[in-house]
């Protein structure tokens, strides 16, 4: 009897020490899970995760289904704010206004971040630290690679994603700025022998398959476009055939510099199509990296430490004739 009752008393202390074993999460918030430069994050995050199994701490990577959903994105940050064992936050705004004021709303007393994309600098407070690319150069490296293909200038049209992507408006800024030589423009005119036609920037809403039909529209309505800046890799690594469609009958002109393509990102087929020559340059970003600091940023955002800001990872810069050793290893 008197064993029964000892193995029931074991039985339930170990229940009830469930909940308190549980782990702390280190959470992630992405614009989407359909975007495979948000996966690459995620895989990060699970490094860390591997090689911190014995930490009470775990990177828990979440996001809306699409990266359209900038309502989804909010109230997922919403509710993690709300559980008892997120212990930290890491965000990817895809819009960074709506992503400010669910902070505000929430008011919360663990440390936020944001990661890859950052909020406006009116709202920066609101955050200890921005880990990612540091946006602006990687627009400017994209518009220097352009503008040392064309040095005369010519016409150009620049594909967005989301209007009000802080991130991807930073690398427009950064990109206008290189080809004009000018600080600040909203659009080009003539600055620097550029000029935006009609109808550009495209904001695409990080849609692949959105970006190229809007590059298809452009060419039709524009048969002598000289450039394409585009911000965000996802025509090309979202919608890789409907690019090489649409550019292979390009590639000559590509290749002898007629016609320029600077574009963001080095995910999935995009060095492969550098390395086939249909497009000019890439500069990359380093997502798996961003995905793998972020855990250990959170951890001395909690833990008091003093922390950068921002913490900025590196650029990888592809073309044609590099494209066998430009991605870091």
């Amino acid at each position: 009897m008197r064993k029964t009752l000892l193995l029931a008393a074991v039985a339930a202390m170990a229940l009830g020490a469930g909940p308190a074993l549980a782990k702390k999460q280190l959470v992630i918030v992405v614009k989407g899970l359909d975007n495979p430069f948000f996966e690459a994050i995620h895989q990060g995050c699970e490094k860390w995760n591997k090689e911190n199994a014995s930490s009470e701490y775990e990177c828990f990577y979440t996001g809306p289904a699409s990266t359209s959903d900038e309502a989804g994105e909010a109230q997922i940050v919403q509710d993690m704010l709300s559980k008892p064992d997120t212990a930290a936050m890491a965000i990817s705004p895809s819009n960074a206004p709506l992503i400010a004021q669910t902070i505000k709303s929430a008011n919360p007393s663990i440390p936020i971040m944001t990661v890859d994309a950052d909020l406006t600098k009116e709202d920066a407070a609101l955050r200890k630290t921005y880990l990612g690319t540091d946006n602006y150069t990687m627009g400017k490296k994209i518009g220097e690679y352009i503008k040392k293909a064309k040095p005369n200038g010519g016409t150009i049209c620049t594909i967005e994603g989301n209007p009000a992507a802080d991130n991807i408006l930073r690398r427009a800024q950064g990109m206008r700025d290189a080809l004009s030589g000018k600080d600040g423009l909203a659009a080009l005119a003539g600055e620097g022998g550029w000029t935006e036609v009609a109808g550009c920037p495209v904001f695409t809403n990080d849609d692949g398959a959105k970006g190229v039909q809007a590059m298809t529209d452009i060419l039709a309505a524009n048969p002598k476009l000289d450039a394409f800046g585009i911000m965000g890799g996802w025509p090309l690594f979202g919608a890789p055939q409907p690019y090489r469609d649409l550019f292979k009958p390009m590639a000559d002109k590509i290749g002898k510099n007629e016609f320029v393509i600077g574009a963001a990102d080095t995910i999935g087929d995009e060095v492969a199509i550098a390395k086939e020559g249909l497009v000019t340059a890439l500069v990359g970003q380093r997502p798996f990296e961003m995905g793998y600091k972020a855990p250990s940023v959170m951890l001395d955002l909690i833990g008091g430490k003093k922390v950068d800001d921002p913490v900025f990872t590196g650029l990888d810069e592809c073309t044609k004739e590099t494209a066998d050793t430009c991605i870091q290893k």
